[in-house]
Parts: C-alpha cells; structure tokens; sequence
C-alpha cells in the first residue's frame, strides 16, 4: 500500500476554471487585457460571471490595475462591474478592520452598486454585492434590510435583494452564501432555517447541496469543548448532510462545483468515514484546493494544511483498506 505524504496543495483563487486562473495570473502582474476578454466571452452566462467577477476583484481590490485600465477604456463594461466588485471589497475590509474611513466606503459602493444595477438591469452581480453590504447593517436601519420573508419562519432581512439576484440567476450560488454568512453573523438560527428552505428547493446537482455542510463547520467552530464534538461527523444530522451533498455533487456537470464546495465536501466526507467518496472528490479537485474548511477546524489554523494532508492520507488508506 502506498503511503507516500500527499504532495503541497495549490491554492490559487481561480481553482478549476482554466481561464479564469490565466486572467487572475495577468492581474496580479498588472495586465488586464485578459479580463477584458474573459468577461466579454462570459457574457450572460450569469452564474460563471458572477463567480468570475468574485475571484478577479478578490484579486484587482489588492491593486490599481484597474486604475491602468480605466486611463484606456473608460467605457468598458467589464471594468464597470469590477470596479463596483472593489469597491465593495474595500467596504467589507475597512468594516472589518474598523478603519475610520468605512462609512465613506460603505456608501460609496452602494452607490455604485445601483449605479451598475441601472446600467445592467438584466445582471445578478449588482444585487449579490448589495447584499455582501447588508451585513455591514445588522440592526436593519436601511428598508431593503429588514423585509419580511415568504417564509413565515424566517426573520425579517435583505430578502428583496436576494429575489433580485434570483430573478436573473436562479440557484445563484454567491448570493446564497452571502445571505448565509449575514445570518451566521446576526442570529444562527435563522441560518439554519434559511438553509433548510433552500436546499430542498435546488436543482439536482447544485452547488447549493454543499450549504449545510458550512452548517457543519459553523457548529463545530462556535462549539466551546470542541474535543467533546469533534467526531460529530459520524452523528446526525452531520452525516446524513455529507451522504446527500455528496449525491448531489455526483449527478454536477464535471467542473461545475468550486474548489472551496469541494473541499467542504472532502472533509466532510473524510470526517464522517466515507473513504472511498472522499477520494473520489480528492481526485476531483485534483492539485488544489481552498485553505477553508481546513484551517477552521485544525487546533490552530498554521495547521490547516497538515489536517487537510492528513485528510487525504487517512482517506486514500481507509480505501485501499476496505478493497483489500
């Protein structure tokens, strides 16, 4: 049996999206030209441009390539919808880090997030960055933050701009994860039920089968004894939330899930004992991987990476084992 360290994973934000790895390469060394075209040929395929524009302005909002751009092409749309993208990664950074200019911040990328909405009516990116700006709102002052849900369950909150996003890409899944993350800041429990009312309702195959296993990981992380829980993975409802994610992630179009959904998966697959699952997402993800949910759950998160190596080890042994 083979037992050789796996080697170094590659955490590269653009993870298995080949194009989309070769414009964040340009970007980080100033060039830009390759995002231009990259989201000139994404064009309306909103559920790759609004996962595309993510992972470039994650990127662009570190630098002032976009700056260089726009002294050449003022006009471009694409530059249009990542420099809003910026802008609210910049808010979302100054809130965080409690800078003194993040009000200025906070107004002006919803500013231009309207502006881009109006510019664009038929595109979902607008609407996901406004509600990535809700949690910078948690008493719900603004009205488009403390609206009333379909659900009867469900608390009061952006839920407007998410029936935005959704009208123009059902199933988005950013949109999803940012209400989530709003409701795992303000009030757990509503993150919960939200997730119970969203997976049921997703297409098979969606990348929205993976939200319960955040769940998972959000529980464990909150948990004060956390070596009196961390076999939870073998109880319910954390296995059966694997069992059905993984289902899910096997009837995917090949490449369609995210390295970080993949790697939620892994773990949560390698957790809860299900070897031979979990190497077959291993080698789905091949060479990569994201530093979440890894650097969540080892005893301090310089360990991510051992954990998730050990994962891999466990999990390719566990298997050889059972076929054996």
């Amino acid at each position: 049996m083979n037992t050789a360290r796996p080697a170094r994973p590659a955490y590269h934000p653009a993870g298995l999206d080949e194009e989309l790895r070769t414009a964040v390469d340009d970007l980080q060394a100033g060039r830009w030209l390759s995002t231009q075209r990259l989201l000139a040929t994404t064009g309306q395929d909103w559920a790759r441009r609004t996962s595309r524009t993510q992972v470039l302005a994650l990127v662009a909002a570190r630098s002032t390539v976009l700056s260089r751009w726009r002294c050449e092409e003022p006009e471009d749309p694409g530059l249009s919808i990542l420099k809003t993208r910026v802008m609210v990664e910049h808010a979302l950074m100054a809130a965080e880090a409690q800078s003194p200019e993040a009000v200025h911040l906070e107004q002006a990328a919803r500013e231009s997030c309207w502006e881009s909405a109006q510019a664009n009516p038929s595109d979902p990116v607008p609407w996901v960055c406004l509600l990535a700006l809700a949690s910078l709102d948690p008493r719900q002052h603004r009205p488009e933050h403390g609206l009333r849900s379909s659900d009867p369950l469900l608390p009061t909150g952006p839920w407007g701009l998410l029936d935005e996003a959704l009208k123009r890409d059902p199933g988005n899944r950013e949109s999803h994860h940012r209400m989530l993350r709003y409701w795992t800041r303000i009030y757990r429990p509503a993150a919960t039920d939200f997730v119970h009312r969203v997976v049921p309702a997703a297409r098979d195959g969606s990348p929205l089968a993976a939200l319960p296993l955040y769940l998972s990981v959000d529980q464990y992380r909150n948990e004060r004894r956390k070596d009196a829980v961390r076999r939870q993975w073998l109880r319910e409802p954390h296995f059966s939330r694997s069992v059905r994610a993984y289902a899910s992630w096997v009837e995917a179009e090949p490449g369609s899930w995210p390295v970080v959904d993949l790697s939620y998966l892994a773990h949560a697959l390698w957790a809860s004992a299900q070897m031979d699952a979990a190497v077959q997402v291993f080698s789905a993800l091949g060479p990569f991987a994201s530093r979440a949910p890894w650097t969540h759950l080892a005893d301090s998160p310089e360990k991510g990476e051992e954990l998730l190596l050990t994962a891999q080890l466990q999990a390719h042994a566990g298997r050889a084992t059972a076929s054996a």
